[in-house]
């Protein structure tokens, strides 16, 4: 998948995320979910912002499974460490390339988009944020 840089432009999309389990593999992200940071507007479960110094994620549009995972937590193993975090958003997988969504291109189906407090948790340093592999569970 490649950035997007106008209106209109083609980006790849997905409807369906992997099946979850009891140990959904995927990769986490690097997210701002505070005002005017990366992750655009509000959250989709609350309309609100949160701070990055909370355990708050956003996952790929599959496994945010229209809303039915709002407000739950979930469990992300990675790095030897397991940290429990709340989904407050959708890492929208089906819409982007467009001035609606930053000209940012959909997520993969397989993204847990978290604040930068999730991967404090899991002991990652600054340095190396941005993109691992974990699994992950309904907590």
């Amino acid at each position: 998948m490649t950035d997007c840089s106008k209106e209109g432009e083609y980006c790849d999309i997905y409807r369906c995320s992997p099946k979850v389990s009891n140990h959904t593999k995927a990769v986490l992200t690097l997210n701002g979910f505070d005002s005017n940071e990366d992750g655009g507007g509000p959250s989709e479960c609350d309309r609100r912002y949160d701070s990055d110094k909370e355990l708050v994620v956003a996952l790929s549009t599959g496994w945010f499974n229209k809303r039915k995972r709002s407000l739950k937590f979930i469990n992300i193993y990675g790095n030897g460490k397991i940290v429990k975090a709340k989904v407050v958003d959708e890492c929208n997988s089906t819409m982007g390339c467009d001035a609606d969504h930053s000209y940012q291109p959909p997520c993969d189906n397989n993204i847990v988009d978290a604040s930068d407090a999730v991967w404090e948790a899991l002991g990652v340093p600054k340095d190396q944020r941005g993109g691992m592999d974990i699994y992950w569970s309904d907590a």
